[in-house]
């Protein structure tokens, strides 16, 4: 018998491996970014990012979207926020040069409560139209 995750090595089946929690944390955040970014050599430029996610791990935090002034040719990216230097905001213009982090974290959150209410709401419609079918 061969060896895996679900198998002792004695042939009888065993529980499956339990993977160990991820030190990293997703969290939804939506929004168009134009931002100013110092990469690893200290070279700063400018990227323009379709934002999908907010990243929380050990010692740092990425913005992850599709940056879109590369072209499609680099997909998905992720940035470190502590190396953006100035984000502004393509829905509002709103500019931000300190607090960046805060920031992207108070969306976040201000946007999981909405999806949290949108969710809330559709599910009593639900609820009602069926008491209404049934009345």
């Amino acid at each position: 018998m061969i060896d895996n995750a679900f198998s002792d090595p004695k042939g009888r089946p065993g529980r499956p491996c339990e993977t160990p929690p991820s030190p990293w944390r997703t969290l939804p955040l939506n929004g168009r970014f134009d931002l100013v970014y110092e990469d690893v050599t200290g070279t700063w430029s400018s990227r323009s990012i379709s934002a999908r996610e907010l990243k929380l791990g050990p010692g740092r935090t990425l913005l992850g979207g599709i940056d879109t002034r590369s072209g499609s040719s680099r997909g998905s990216r992720g940035f470190r926020v502590d190396r953006i230097r100035r984000r502004t905001d393509g829905g509002t213009g709103e500019r931000i040069e300190t607090g960046i982090l805060d920031r992207l974290l108070g969306r976040a959150e201000a946007q999981r409560r909405a999806d949290a209410m949108r969710t809330r709401r559709q599910a009593n419609a639900g609820r009602r139209a069926i008491l209404s079918r049934s009345a």
